[in-house]
């Protein structure tokens, strides 16, 4: 081959891949910056990937602080309804005992009893409490609490037939059970 050729072949600009140990190292250097960026790449799929989860678990963590933040305000009173029920108590026990005396006014007495509790009545169920009724209605075990159960006629079975003392609700959340006496059918003789 001429000397000409050769010149020609290696002309500036020619496709023709380099040979020789420059070649080898640059092409080794090039995998080397892939391989890299791959393990880099692959790196940052994983930090995204717990960004979005640590995201996520951060919402959830916020709308369930806010849930119960709702729930401490709303039943917040409790503990303050639960001492205030058996003044409830008292002042019920009060009118029926002077229903029942003869003293010289009794009526006055009774009338301002009266009027105590129903505004003790009315503060408290502005603050969510409500009274459960049960005379009449089917026992639930959810609402009541049956002390026993007695004989009846005019009762279907399984009704409550006495309400002993008054069970109370703050809101949706039971705070007292009602005390019952639960109607059975009478003895077969």
């Amino acid at each position: 081959m001429s000397k000409h050729k050769e010149e020609t072949q290696k002309a500036p600009g020619s496709t023709a891949a380099p040979s020789g140990p420059e070649s080898t190292e640059q092409h080794a250097l090039t995998q080397a910056q892939i391989e890299e960026l791959k393990t880099q790449a692959a790196k940052a799929a994983e930090h995204w990937d717990r960004l979005l989860r640590a995201t996520a678990d951060f919402e959830n963590f916020k709308k369930r602080a806010a849930r119960e933040r709702q729930d401490a305000i709303k039943f917040a009173n409790e503990s303050l309804m639960q001492k205030l029920i058996p003044v409830l108590d008292s002042f019920e026990s009060a009118i029926n005992a002077l229903k029942g005396t003869g003293t010289e006014n009794p009526e006055s007495l009774l009338k301002g009893v009266t009027m105590i509790h129903q505004q003790l009545k009315s503060v408290l169920t502005e603050s969510g409490l409500d009274e459960i009724e049960a005379q009449g209605k089917p026992f639930d075990p959810n609402l009541h609490e049956a002390v026993s159960q007695a004989e009846s006629e005019q009762h279907p079975e399984g009704h409550v037939m006495q309400q002993l003392r008054r069970g109370y609700r703050l809101r949706e959340r039971l705070l007292r059970p009602a005390t019952v006496i639960v109607a059975k059918p009478p003895a077969k003789s």
